[in-house]
């Protein structure tokens, strides 16, 4: 019998619940727990996980005692625990679905600075879609790999140069458990690769009602360079990158069924983790007794592969020799394929022995569903994918989108925060369970109480950044003097831009820098000034984007910037949240359509913050005149084009976004930036939130797959088996299909049209036979389906008719054939055969 837990180990769990949960909020409102432990460590970290270790357990003991700090630790905890408690959105509106359980991979997460395991934009999606299924109780558990260093940190040295730094991240100071087996012990798991087995334990962070589940290495099991598979994000050769990704999805699959969990469907946060689909039909197989083709084929319907890529050449591609090398015993030995049949699934020509294995194409291939993460995004991402559907018009290539969204709470200014609770209560729109409107919300304040918020964040801001710049100098060794005097010259009451990216050729964050002359006197005007925060960092590859770093440091240490611009070194999580919530306007300028949704833009929405951007991703969307400024004229150009674009950024800055901020009325309130302000909230906050888009990858993808999955898994694999051989027989017989005669005879203003076929080996039920015409005037491609006329049957030849306007000539009108979804199958996704009338 189990020994009674006494009440300070349980006050003690109830510290490490709130400490370890990644949906729990530290601010100043509510971080008094921390600061009463160890006020100079919480100051420096902002890690209650590392406070809490830090703190001896007899220390902990005795400020227990003291009834003012247990009040406060079951205040905390007890909120938290009524936020967790209260009925969720899918509970009421999903509930008695096929979806028990989505599994999500991504390479990286940003969830809070105490977990640093991220890049940027990737793990910012990763991490705020994480919280948003927590909040509207979609039931994900998350797979990611636990960096031993993260990505590099950033220090500029004196000339402007970026040294990348590779701090450990100790396992005792995260936020995250080790996993465990049901007896206790850690749960260690094996892969293999070429002559030797890589150990791998497991562990766990807690997101809400979620999990996510990490992957580590460095087991003392294996040798020093494996142990260092997971030391560095997006660091090492080709290589590297290969096995990591074998970590990451072979790995990953099999720590969630170790880990107990059964999903429905598999959610793909960009290519890196592919090879989960292979090692998913791998478990199919082997419990189900059936071959690879039907394992994938029921696992696929439950496959949806998210592309972040804007250009082809981003996606990860290794040659067909490392493949073998690492993957050719898996292919033979466990998913009992030759290694031909699995090339061929990362392939744009199977058979082309001198193409990169692709692993976005492998996730197509592999996939029941491909979704982009804009609206703009999946216009390019059907030109990208195109040729993985020969003869297929461009149009329905099987990509739709979901654009990205941001979690709102964590985002969002809690002083902020604070004041519309005031106004409003606990029913905010950005909660999970919320039902009211930003626009409602921002109607019950008036001009002069939103301008108060926007003055108070921005002086909260520069509090920020004289701090942050005045550590950098000391780390720096730079004189008392010098630290001191570091970011004194900055006027919070001053229009500020924020720009802070990473520093990449296409993000073009040098744009501004196009003129400096001419940004100087924008900065320095003598009646309306501007000041200017970057931040951002550069691949330690990339010479480009770190000379561009140079560049802005050479342009700040000019003596006529009169202090008014400041580099943010090593850009993180912190400095984002800092930056979105103070700026006034957010400055974003990619070459379109490389940026393919971009989330920065949308952080500074709910904080007051209005945008002057590119009109590439998200933004290409969101932006009207009424709500911020746009850059560029809605059409993709060369960098012969930069000038143009930067040109129109500073004249913008000019006319428009300087002459709004500062134009006031008796009050001192720039009436027209108010206006803006309230438009930009009202009819894009939610629009651009995380839970929209989780809401939305809920009931247009997640819900869908299960029911797909569990169909074709059920009675035994039936219908999977039935729908490969339905498969195989198309793929046999489909180059024997043969259009006769085409007749389209003109009847009261439409076209009466008769088509004689010969489909050899070939049920009509497989089928679809369809007259195609380009769309006019920009309008969507014309698709009429004929039917066949049962009764005109003749020598094996069949007979199909239809109607058809006759708005352009019959010439105009190509016949078609596809094959037929009525039985399952995903068309063109899964069966992307098609045949057309010379």
């Amino acid at each position: 019998m189990p020994a009674r837990r006494s009440s300070l180990e349980t006050n003690i769990d109830t510290l490490r619940q709130l400490a370890f949960d990644q949906t729990v909020r530290w601010s100043g409102l509510n971080d008094d727990i921390w600061r009463s432990l160890d006020a100079e460590l919480w100051e420096l970290t902002h890690n209650p996980c590392l406070v809490l270790n830090a703190v001896s357990e007899q220390k902990i003991g005795l400020m227990l005692a003291d009834s003012h700090f247990h009040t406060r630790v079951t205040e905390v905890a007890e909120a938290h625990r009524e936020i967790l408690a209260q009925p969720t959105w899918f509970e009421r509106e999903h509930a008695d679905t096929a979806l028990h359980q989505v599994a999500y991979f991504s390479m990286e997460y940003m969830l809070s600075e105490a977990l640093p395991i991220y890049s940027g934009g990737l793990g910012n999606v990763a991490g705020d879609q994480l919280k948003a299924a927590s909040d509207l109780g979609v039931p994900v558990v998350a797979v990611g790999m636990l960096w031993q260093h993260g990505y590099f940190r950033q220090e500029i040295g004196a000339e402007g140069d970026q040294q990348a730094l590779y701090p450990v991240n100790d396992t005792r100071q995260l936020p995250i458990e080790p996993l465990l087996r049901p007896d206790g012990s850690l749960l260690r798991l094996a892969i293999q690769m070429p002559g030797l087995t890589v150990w791998l334990r497991g562990w766990q962070a807690t997101v809400g009602h979620n999990r996510l589940l990490l992957l580590d290495s460095n087991d003392p099991a294996n040798p020093p360079p494996v142990r260092l598979l997971t030391g560095e994000l997006y660091g090492g050769d080709v290589e590297m990158r290969l096995r990591q990704e074998m970590v990451l999805g072979i790995g990953g699959w099999r720590l969630l069924e170790a880990a107990g969990y059964v999903p429905e469907v598999l959610h793909l946060n960009d290519g890196h983790a592919a090879f989960a689909v292979l090692e998913r039909a791998r478990s199919y197989m082997q419990v189900n007794k059936v071959s690879f083709d039907v394992a994938l084929t029921a696992t696929r319907a439950g496959n949806l592969f998210t592309t972040h890529t804007p250009v082809e050449a981003g996606f990860d591609r290794f040659p067909a020799t490392l493949i073998s090398k690492y993957l050719g015993r898996y292919v033979e030995h466990e998913l009992v394929q030759p290694l031909s049949a699995i090339l061929a699934l990362g392939r744009q020509r199977g058979d082309d022995a001198g193409e990169l294995f692709n692993m976005a194409f492998l996730a197509t291939h592999c996939a029941g569903a491909v979704s982009a993460v804009s609206r703009l995004h999946g216009e390019t991402s059907r030109h990208i994918f195109q040729p993985l559907f020969p003869r297929w018009p461009n149009a329905a290539v099987p990509i739709g989108h979901v654009t990205n969204g941001v979690h709102l709470p964590t985002w969002v200014s809690l002083e902020a925060e604070a004041h519309w609770q005031a106004l409003h209560g606990d029913d905010l729109p950005w909660r999970g369970t919320s039902e009211s409107r930003v626009s409602d919300l921002v109607e019950q304040v008036d001009d002069g109480q939103l301008w108060q918020l926007r003055e108070q964040a921005r002086a909260l801001l520069f509090e920020f950044v004289r701090t942050h710049l005045a550590r950098s100098e000391a780390v720096h060794g730079a004189s008392l003097e010098v630290i001191e005097s570091a970011g004194q010259a900055f006027d919070p009451h001053i229009l500020t831009l924020g720009f802070a990216r990473r520093f990449a050729t296409y993000k073009r964050p040098n744009l501004l820098l196009l003129d400096p002359e001419r940004l100087l006197r924008i900065l320095n005007h003598p009646t309306r000034p501007v000041q200017l925060l970057i931040a951002g960092k550069a691949h330690p590859a990339d010479r480009i984007g770190q000379q561009m770093i140079r560049d802005w440091q050479q342009f700040i240490l000019r003596p006529q910037t009169n202090g008014r611009v400041a580099f943010l070194e090593d850009y993180d999580m912190r400095v984002a949240r800092h930056l979105v919530q103070g700026v006034d306007v957010w400055v974003n300028t990619p070459r379109r359509p490389w940026e393919a949704s971009g989330t920065s833009g949308m952080k500074v929405l709910a904080n007051g913050g209005l945008n002057l951007s590119q009109l590439d991703g998200w933004w290409a969307e969101a932006c009207t005149n009424e709500v911020g400024w746009g850059i560029g004229d809605g059409a993709e150009h060369g960098e012969d084009y930069d000038g143009v674009d930067a040109a129109q950024l500073y004249a913008l800055l000019e006319s428009q976004v300087v002459p709004a901020f500062y134009e006031r009325d008796a009050n001192g309130i720039p009436g027209q930036w108010i206006r803006r302000m309230r438009a930009s909230m009202a009819a894009l906050v939610t629009q651009f939130s995380a839970d929209r888009a989780v809401r939305e990858y809920t009931e247009r993808y997640y819900l869908p797959a299960a029911c797909a999955y569990r169909l074709r898994a059920g009675n035994g694999s039936q219908l999977a088996l039935q729908l490969t051989q339905d498969h195989e027989q198309l793929r046999a017989h489909w180059s024997g299909i043969r259009f006769l005669q085409l007749e389209m005879q003109p009847h009261a203003g439409r076209y009466a049209v008769t088509l004689h076929m010969d489909l050899p080996g070939l049920s009509p039920s497989w089928v679809r036979v369809q007259l195609y015409t380009e769309g006019l005037n920009g309008e969507e491609a014309g698709i009429f389906d004929l039917k066949l006329d049962q009764a005109a049957q003749a020598d094996g030849l069949l007979l199909y008719r239809a109607e058809v306007p006759d708005d352009r000539p019959a010439q105009a009108y190509t016949a078609r054939v596809i094959a037929s979804d009525g039985a399952g199958l995903a068309v063109p996704l899964e069966v992307g055969l098609i045949a057309w009338r010379d």
